[in-house]
């Protein structure tokens, strides 16, 4: 099959879904979303996990390239289809090889598809899911490059209120940032006059590749693959990154950057640690630091520091304002301060509690309410920046959000997809 065809056949599926999806929702309150999965990896089921538990979500359809990932992937959707007395996934909406995810579009029995492949195939997928009619959630980064995000924010504005299109930035919606970004955008902390990000991770595992293709080495450890992944700086200090934008409401002007590979193995090419420092409008400095390696996680913090005080939010270790207009989220600052009465009161360390949930009932909230929410265009734009930073850091030197945008900044994968053709 190839993506001229696909097209061609979906077109009958997407004007029932596009233009009447009140008949497949508003007749029955209890009706379920379904839902296809393209991706097969961990970070799929923290998102199906959640949603799962809190909506009303049927798995009918699971795609990847690889098959071993699509069998061990089967047993859990059908775990979580039995806890809310569902059937199990029907093998034959079970699709591998490269072209799966055009053969579980096609399935008439999914209304909504997530996306949680490695990040170089995320514009296709994004184009080809809106094209087909189905409501899509899209795991960060939108893209690995600055064409892939042009991409995305022209699919988006195709969308014209028929779909919800949800990205991956799950901290938007938990609920202590959230109060946080109210409460700065409000001015409690005066005017802002920099922000200090930074995330502090360690290094992806290696898998297993012995007797690989150089290609499927690649695809399976993505995450140690600049051309693959994005990079470290694309997959973790994002999430600091849209943050940022979220609360100063703009996009950065220009950026300039370090980094490099010490410290990290002797394997793949993604760099180990950025050093990128922005200009954002009305004069406000943004510094962020990054690194992904080793074998001990450090820490996830935004700190926004204003003329009357500073906003603090640590992934565990508090989310606070300290100065004029103190607050507190209840988030306990330290885990040693944890004890089994404040745990049994409900205290946490962890900020990110309600960011799945929270994030996974809104999109599927919309689809059945039929308030289609549309996020393509702020994820790519979180995204871009962190594109931007990591641009700056590689070819040290200071490189504008215009120039950016405006050139034809594209990653090639280099890879044979066509070897992965299912048998």
């Amino acid at each position: 099959m190839n993506r001229r065809n696909f097209i061609r056949n979906v077109s009958a599926l997407s004007t029932l879904t596009i233009l009447k999806p009140n008949i497949v929702f508003a007749s029955n309150n209890n009706s379920a979303v379904r839902v296809g999965l393209v991706g097969c990896g961990s970070r799929a089921r923290g998102i199906l996990g959640s949603m799962a538990a809190n909506t009303n979500i049927q798995i009918t359809a699971l795609a990847d390239i690889f098959e071993d990932k699509v069998t061990n992937w089967l047993s859990f959707a059908n775990e979580l289809n039995s806890n809310n007395g569902f059937a199990a996934v029907d093998k034959k909406s079970c699709y591998i090889g490269y072209d799966s995810y055009m053969r579980l579009l096609e399935n008439k029995n999914i209304d909504a598809v997530i996306i949680a492949s490695p990040a170089y195939t995320h514009p296709k997928i994004t184009e080809d899911a809106v094209k087909a009619g189905r409501h899509l959630y899209c795991e960060k980064p939108i893209s690995i490059d600055a064409e892939g995000c042009k991409q995305v924010i022209r699919t988006g504005k195709n969308i014209n209120g028929r779909l919800s299109a949800f990205d991956g930035f799950q901290i938007r919606y938990a609920t202590p940032y959230v109060e946080m970004a109210k409460r700065i955008k409000r001015g409690d902390i005066g005017d802002i006059v920099s922000v200090q990000l930074y995330y502090f991770s360690s290094g992806a595992d290696i898998l297993p590749h012995e007797g690989m293709s150089y290609d499927e080495l690649r695809i399976r450890n993505h995450y140690h693959f600049h051309e693959i992944s994005g990079g470290c700086y694309l997959d973790q200090a994002i999430h600091m990154i849209d943050v940022c934008n979220w609360i100063l409401g703009t996009n950065p002007l220009y950026a300039i950057g370090l980094g490099g590979r010490k410290g990290g193995p002797d394997f793949g090419n993604a760099w180990t640690n950025y050093q990128v420092i922005y200009k954002y409008p009305n004069d406000i400095n943004v510094n962020v630091q990054s690194s992904k390696f080793g074998n001990y996680f450090g820490d996830v913090c935004a700190k926004f520091i204003g003329t009357e005080g500073y906003a603090e939010a640590h992934y565990s270790g508090g989310v606070f304002i300290n100065g004029k207009n103190s607050w507190d989220s209840g988030i306990v600052r330290s885990a040693s301060d944890l004890t089994p009465e404040s745990i049994a009161r409900g205290a946490s360390s962890s900020s990110l509690d309600t960011a799945d949930l929270n994030k996974g009932k809104a999109f599927i909230e919309s689809i059945v309410s039929g308030n289609y929410i549309n996020q393509l265009e702020s994820g790519s734009n979180s995204t871009l920046t962190a594109i931007l930073g990591r641009e700056a850091a590689s070819r040290q030197e200071k490189i504008t959000w215009d120039e950016l945008l405006y050139s034809a900044q594209e990653i090639d994968h280099g890879l044979n997809l066509k070897q992965f053709t299912a048998k």
